[in-house]
């Protein structure tokens, strides 16, 4: 076989390749989708965080029992992620999920408070699924002390800003 026969070869066993490859605009799409969706994503969960943050329930001290007058507020955090799930239904994102995290102060045992912070981010998933938000869609994680709003948390108004719950969307 001569040079120029195997040249010609090796460009067609190459073409297919080439014809399977993305093209510069289809990157960019994606590029452009991605881009897209981390702006809903941003501002979803600035939107989220300010609900959480308003909407806070009490719970009785060292217990995931929540405390009286929690039912409108957790009627507007249904609604927030109701919303929210228009903004990303409308995106176009899919295979999302709320995550609703609980955080404590810093007083006690951390294995224990990370065990509590959870089962007070359980409560309000199971509040928010009886309001309509799809099981399927969130889920709860317990932070115990681990990210706190406020340090050193050394009073009690210090203390009661770090026990609180918060929502974000993952994408």
């Amino acid at each position: 076989m001569n040079l120029k026969a195997l040249g010609m070869a090796v460009s067609l066993l190459a073409a297919p390749g080439v014809a399977l490859a993305q093209s510069p605009f289809d990157q960019l799409k994606k590029s452009a989708t991605d881009v897209g969706k981390a702006a809903v994503e941003k501002k979803v969960n600035a939107k989220l965080k300010q609900e959480a943050s308003k909407n806070q329930c009490s719970f009785k001290s060292g217990t995931d029992g929540l405390e009286p007058g929690c039912d409108q507020k957790l009627k507007r955090l249904t609604s927030a992620l109701i919303d929210a799930k228009k903004q990303l239904d409308g995106a176009g994102v899919k295979n999302y999920k709320f995550e609703v995290s609980g955080h404590t102060d810093s007083s006690g045992d951390a294995a224990k408070n990370k065990a509590l912070s959870e089962k007070r981010a359980a409560v309000i998933v199971k509040e928010l699924v009886s309001r309509g938000i799809p099981q399927g869609e969130i889920i709860a994680v317990g932070r115990g002390s681990e990210q706190m709003l406020v340090k050193p948390d050394n009073t009690p108004a210090k203390k009661a800003k770090n026990r609180r719950y918060e929502i974000q969307v993952r994408l």
